[in-house]
């Protein structure tokens, strides 16, 4: 590969965006200027603001003269740092994805972030903060392309852009009101506690000018302010969530570019991400408790690179209907989850989740009850989570379809997971004290990229039926 030996610096205007980042970090200064404010000095106060927004502006000028990055034969290496220098190359080859986020203020100036991903990590490999839109779009081209020097010369060269999903104002705000927060119910109720005793409200005064008893006055005013109380935090919750759904996923627009699928999303933050269709390692559909039961879905892949998901998933449909899902998945290779060929997992999981859910609760019960015995009132509750775990073993089912594991899990919520036997890294079979006495495993499924909870894991099946199961996954198709 002929070298293209590109070296440059991030954009100037990087400088200003680090003074305003790092000025409200500055306790002692704002300290000593909130003081010089309180006491009249006015010059003083300027004075403080003046060396403080100099000195901000000279460490942030060297760190951005000291930072470069350099697209050479097969790699780009990045330089930086002030008193301690470092200097690391990523191979083109380990470079799983180049996504550009552009926060509030470098929209207003025409800045975006560029963030290159590997799946070594957790974290971004790289990131270079700020660079013009163009310089965005021609690194992102380069480092797909291998860094060749017809990509740096020409810049950019997209395929054919397709627009497989999108999600209109109307439906943005849908899946914000399903967002509710019981957050705001208590946040709300603790701030009604503290007003009250900051206005020193006092009941006698309700009473002479009602002209009525003390006890009638709290009678006739406690349940109506209870009910309005109620009232605004259901309302406060609901717009808490139209307002953060806003914030991620106004103008959500997916779009298929050759052998990847580009999303660009967020009111003040927008970002554009790029997942490469190669990459996909699984797909997952989720159903909410309350949106799931109008029909709605949200689906997921989990890629090699970095994501938005602390699971290593990108979120390619938030809030989708049935058809568009299957359409989605259809973009990708995948097949329609079809939940008729499953098989439910082994009866001892409803004992083991019976033992937990219920016999655990049911020891503090009986303890709690040794102290206070109102607590014995408790035992109602207990056959809840009893009933539920009946329901858990129906609603947990899996299968292979074809070249594909298929797992579904959930009784309120529900997960779907689609694993391509291909892309099954590991296979292992567990088995903890409880279920050895029921003589039931786990089936746990490795793939590539994954991380955290929510894996397509079987739980609960016979010991016979778990080893079948790893067996017929590590063979390929």
């Amino acid at each position: 590969m002929v070298s293209v030996a590109d070296t440059r610096r991030l954009h100037p205007g990087t400088i200003g965006l680090s003074i305003i980042a790092q000025a409200p970090k500055q306790i002692p200064g704002l300290i000593a200027l909130f003081a010089a404010f309180s006491r009249g000095r006015v010059e003083i106060a300027a004075a403080i603001l003046g060396v403080g927004i100099v000195l901000l502006g000279v460490f942030a000028w060297a760190r951005w003269r000291q930072f470069s990055y350099t697209i050479d034969a097969g790699e780009l290496t990045i330089a930086e740092g002030l008193l301690h220098r470092s200097r690391r190359s990523i191979p083109f080859d380990r470079i799983q994805d180049v996504s550009i986020e552009q926060k509030p203020l470098a929209r207003l100036f025409g800045l975006a972030r560029v963030k290159v991903e590997t799946g070594g990590g957790e974290a971004d490999e790289a990131s270079l903060d700020s660079v013009t839109l163009a310089e965005a779009a021609r690194l992102r081209a380069v480092l797909r392309q291998g860094g060749t020097p017809a990509a740096a010369a020409t810049g950019p060269v997209e395929p054919k852009r397709v627009t497989v999903f999108a999600m209109p104002i109307g439906r943005v705000l849908a899946m914000g009101a399903f967002g509710f927060s019981l957050v705001w119910v208590g946040v709300l109720f603790a701030a009604l506690n503290q007003l009250g005793d900051l206005i020193d409200f006092d009941w006698r005064e309700v009473r002479d000018i009602a002209g009525i008893a003390r006890e009638q006055a709290i009678g006739l005013v406690t349940p109506i302010f209870a009910a309005l109380a109620f009232v605004v935090a259901l309302l406060l919750g609901a717009i808490s969530g139209i307002v953060r759904t806003l914030l991620v996923e106004y103008g959500f627009r997916l779009e298929r570019e050759g052998d990847r699928l580009r999303r660009v999303r967020g009111l003040l933050t927008r970002t554009e991400v790029v997942v490469s269709l190669r990459r996909v390692q699984l797909a997952l559909i989720e159903r909410s408790m309350v949106s799931g039961r109008f029909g709605w879905s949200s689906l997921r892949f989990q890629t090699l690179g970095g994501s938005d998901d602390a699971g290593g998933r990108q979120s390619v449909a938030p809030f989708a209907r049935d058809e568009e899902v299957a359409a989605l998945l259809a973009e990708a290779g995948y097949p329609r989850f079809d939940p008729l060929p499953l098989r439910p997992v082994a009866f001892g999981h409803v004992v083991r989740a019976g033992v937990w859910r219920g016999g655990v609760p049911l020891v503090a019960i009986a303890v709690g009850t040794v102290f206070l015995p109102l607590v014995a009132f408790a035992l109602v509750l207990v056959p809840i989570p009893v009933a539920l775990a009946l329901i858990a073993r129906r609603r947990h089912r899996y299968a292979i379809v074809g070249n594909h594991l298929q797992v579904m899990r959930g009784v309120l919520a529900k997960q779907a997971w689609i694993v391509p036997l291909a892309r099954i890294q590991a296979v292992s079979v567990t088995r903890g004290p409880l279920q050895r006495l029921l003589g039931i495993a786990t089936v746990r499924i490795g793939t590539a990229g994954a991380r955290g909870m929510a894996r397509p894991d079987v739980v609960d099946l016979a010991v016979e039926d778990a080893d079948a199961l790893a067996r017929a996954l590590l063979r390929r198709p």
